[in-house]
C-alpha cells in the first residue's frame, strides 16, 4: 500500500464495537458474532493508529446487541470526541431518548432494510419528522429494490440521509436495476450521502471487486465526491471471504486513482458532514 495513503488523514465511516465479554449479547439476538468478528474498543484504537485513521463513525449492530446501545455509546465516551455514532432505535423512539442520544455524541440512526424489510420502515413520517427536528440524519442499508418505495419518503423528509455500501446493488442486474437508479436519483437531489463500501456483500469477484467498480463510480458522478464517503465495515460482520485493512485501503486508491478526490471522499466529506476537526 503506498505510504500517500496510509500517512494520508482517513475518517472510516463505517465500523462496529462488539464486546460481548463487557457487554453481552441480548438472549433473543438473531446473531452472534463470535471469534475474529468480535471487534472491542482496545482493537479499534490500535487498528486506528496502525493505519492513521484520525476518526470513525461507529454504527451500532443489530448482530448481538439489537437496540442495546450501550456498547456502542461506551466507544464513543472513550474516544474523547474522535468518533461519532449512529444508534439503533425503536420507531417510537422519544424526544427525551433522542436528545440523551445526541448528547452522547449519537449523529443518526440506522434503518436497516435489509434485516427488518421495508414494510417495517414504510410510513414512519413521525419518526423522520423527529430527526429532523433533532437534526440527526437517517442510515440506510437496503439490497436489491428496497429502496425503490422508501425514496420518495426519504427525500420529502428534509432529514439528512445516509446511504449505506453502495447501496448493496445486485451486479447481475447491471447499472439500470430500479433500486440503483433510486439512489443515483436520490444522490442527483443533493440532500443525501453514500458510503463507497461493503463491495464484497455484492461483488461476485475477489479483491478488489473490479465488477462493482461501474457502480461506484456511478455514485461518485450522481453524489460527487462532496457527498461520497469511504469505510471498511470492520470487523467484518459475516464477510463471505477475508478481508485486510490494508487490502481495503490500496483497493481505495486503484478505485479512487485522483489524489483530491480521494481526499475528499477519505476525509473531507465526513470531517464536515459530521463535524470532525479538520487534519
Amino acid at each position: 500500500m503506498a505510504l500517500e495513503l496510509l500517512d494520508a488523514p482517513k475518517i472510516d465511516c463505517h465500523v462496529h464495537v462488539l464486546d460481548p465479554a463487557r457487554f453481552p449479547y441480548g438472549d433473543d439476538t438473531h446473531y452472534r458474532p463470535a471469534g475474529q468478528e468480535i471487534g472491542t474498543t482496545a482493537q479499534l484504537w490500535r487498528m486506528m493508529a496502525t493505519y492513521g485513521v484520525t476518526h470513525a463513525l461507529i454504527v451500532g449492530p443489530n448482530s448481538g446487541y439489537g437496540l442495546d446501545n450501550r456498547c456502542l455509546l461506551d466507544a464513543l465516551a472513550q474516544s474523547k470526541g474522535r468518533c461519532k455514532g449512529v444508534a439503533v432505535v425503536r420507531n417510537d423512539v422519544s424526544d427525551a431518548e433522542l436528545v440523551a442520544l445526541k448528547e452522547a455524541g449519537i449523529v443518526g440512526i440506522t434503518w436497516n432494510v435489509s434485516h427488518y424489510g421495508v414494510g417495517y420502515f414504510a410510513g414512519e413520517h413521525a419518526l423522520l419528522e423527529r430527526l429532523r427536528a433533532h437534526d440527526l440524519a437517517v442510515q440506510v442499508q437496503a439490497i436489491e429494490d428496497q429502496l425503490v418505495p422508501l425514496a420518495p419518503m426519504l427525500e420529502r423528509s428534509g432529514v439528512r440521509v445516509l446511504i449505506d455500501h453502495c447501496g448493496r446493488p445486485t451486479v447481475a442486474a447491471g447499472l439500470a436495476q430500479p433500486g440503483f437508479q433510486a439512489l443515483l436519483e436520490l444522490g442527483r437531489t443533493g440532500r443525501a450521502w453514500v458510503k463507497l463500501s461493503g463491495l464484497i456483500k455484492f461483488s461476485d469477484q475477489p479483491s478488489p471487486h473490479r465488477d462493482a467498480w461501474p457502480f461506484v463510480h456511478a455514485l461518485l458522478d450522481a453524489f460527487a465526491p462532496e457527498r461520497c464517503m469511504w469505510a471498511s465495515d470492520w470487523p467484518y460482520l459475516r464477510a463471505p471471504a477475508h478481508v485486510d485493512y490494508g487490502t481495503l485501503l490500496a483497493d481505495a486508491m486503484l478505485i479512487l486513482p485522483d489524489a483530491r478526490t480521494r481526499r475528499q471522499v477519505l476525509f473531507d466529506t465526513p470531517a464536515a458532514l459530521f463535524g470532525f476537526a479538520s487534519a
